[in-house]
């Protein structure tokens, strides 16, 4: 019986999965998502830590395919010293692209690209940017 025939990168990722693992999700400064569908059998956890506005780290922990396996690999190295907005930048497209995976396998790429929205989001919930002071007001706010 053969198995799945998988392109270079993805091999290399799904070998040797790069930043495994997981944060505590009760520290401010990490975010956490999880996509995907148990009926389906592929889910992502991400997790990102944050330093400012730069993710300072990044993880996962993947139950899937090997295209998913690689493609949480990925995103965790294209996430680290990552502006929180730049993060959402990386699409769908760019995983499959580097990760040259095949268009059956453009859901592992979605599921990637779901879990950044998501893992920024939850960060950016917890953290709200203030608003900005309108009008001729004193800003009576001190460091």
């Amino acid at each position: 019986m053969a198995g799945p025939s998988y392109g270079p990168q993805v091999l290399e990722h799904y070998l040797h999965p790069r930043n495994v693992g997981s944060f505590d999700a009760h520290d401010p400064r990490v975010g956490t998502a999880l996509v995907g569908s148990p009926e389906l059998g592929q889910i992502l956890k991400l997790q990102i830590r944050v330093d400012g506005a730069t993710i300072e780290s990044a993880c996962f922990r993947a139950f899937g395919s090997g295209e998913a396996i690689a493609a949480g690999s990925l995103a965790t190295e294209w996430l680290r010293g990552r502006d929180l907005s730049l993060a959402l930048v990386i699409s769908s497209q760019d995983i499959v692209q580097a990760l040259d995976l095949p268009a059956e396998k453009l859901h592992c790429a979605l599921l990637a690209q779901d879990a950044i929205r998501a893992v920024v989001a939850d960060y950016t919930d917890k953290h709200p940017v203030p608003e900005a002071h309108h009008g001729n007001h004193a800003d009576t706010t001190r460091c």
